[in-house]
């Protein structure tokens, strides 16, 4: 079976037997769907911390374990901290040890969307907010019985609304 360190060793190990180790920063393909919220760049960076900004609107992937939300186990839902829109149950969260938020199915149909992720020398499936386009993190199908899907969230591009009492 090849795995994530097999290609990034051999890539590696090719690069220096070639003399030289070109690196690209990696980027995901940008949807090419238009969204019910959308906002100037500068707009967005008014609206969104930089962290924020930098998940949301530049792909870029939160350091494990750093997430607030990982520990949230109150009933309620997670949204979207671009637009608003909910995106995940609490219901539907669980402990994947990874160090991101993970859950195995969003709250509906509607909730988020998916593009083919290619950077790194991997395959993957992004997941953005459906409501502004905003990069979530990636779908992955190692997740629970439930549905077989895990779907690992940054913190960063999420608030959370907990249930009233």
């Amino acid at each position: 079976m090849l795995t994530r360190r097999m290609v990034l060793t051999g890539g590696a190990a090719a690069g220096l037997m070639a003399g030289s180790v070109s690196w690209a920063w990696p980027v995901l393909a940008a949807p090419v769907e238009t969204f019910p919220v959308t906002h100037t760049d500068a707009e967005w960076h008014k609206l969104l911390t930089p962290e924020q900004y930098a998940v949301l609107r530049q792909d870029a992937t939160e350091r494990p374990f750093t997430s607030p939300l990982l520990n949230e186990h109150r009933a309620g839902v997670f949204g979207c901290a671009g637009c608003g829109r909910g995106l995940y149950s609490s219901e539907t969260k669980f402990d994947s040890g990874t160090g991101w938020p993970s859950f195995w199915a969003p709250l509906n149909d509607n909730a988020i969307g998916t593009t083919q992720d290619t950077s790194f020398g991997m395959i993957r499936t992004a997941v953005h907010c459906a409501g502004c386009g905003g990069h979530l993190g990636h779908m992955f199908n190692d997740g629970p019985p439930v549905t077989g899907l895990r779907y690992c969230m940054n913190g960063v591009a999420m608030t959370f609304k907990p249930v009233a009492a």
